[in-house]
């Protein structure tokens, strides 16, 4: 979506029930996916690393979200025919195109969880 093409942005409404866009945001909205885009923002990346670097992830959460983001088209997922198979996951053109808004969103945050941290009763008036 552009903002200097208005036609682009009134082919799709986010906040319409089916729009498409909304399975995209889905997948960008979650907290894995977001580290995930961030940790491959600086190239191609190993499983393992992957789960090192994302501290608190369990294997089976990770796999979850790696399949998600490829079927999103938002990750690419490379085999290599060796023994053992090594397996590299890398942004395509699409994530890294949403990396920079999620490293936005990362930073800031990082930078209000002082001021904004949720207590026991912030749901009560």
């Amino acid at each position: 979506m552009s903002a200097s093409n208005p036609e682009l942005r009134e082919s799709h409404d986010v906040y319409q029930a089916d729009c498409p866009c909304r399975m995209l945001l889905d997948v960008v909205a979650n907290k894995w996916s977001a580290l995930a885009i961030g940790v491959l923002e600086s190239g191609p990346v190993r499983f393992g690393e992957l789960k090192q670097r994302l501290g608190g992830v369990t294997p089976k959460v990770l796999t979850a979200t790696l399949r998600r983001l490829e079927t999103a088209g938002l990750v690419e997922r490379e085999v290599f025919a060796e023994v053992p198979a090594r397996v590299e996951y890398s942004l395509s053109p699409l994530g890294r195109s949403a990396a920079e808004p999620l490293a936005a969103l990362r930073s800031w945050a990082e930078v209000s969880l002082d001021g904004a941290a949720p207590t026991a009763d912030a749901g009560t008036p």
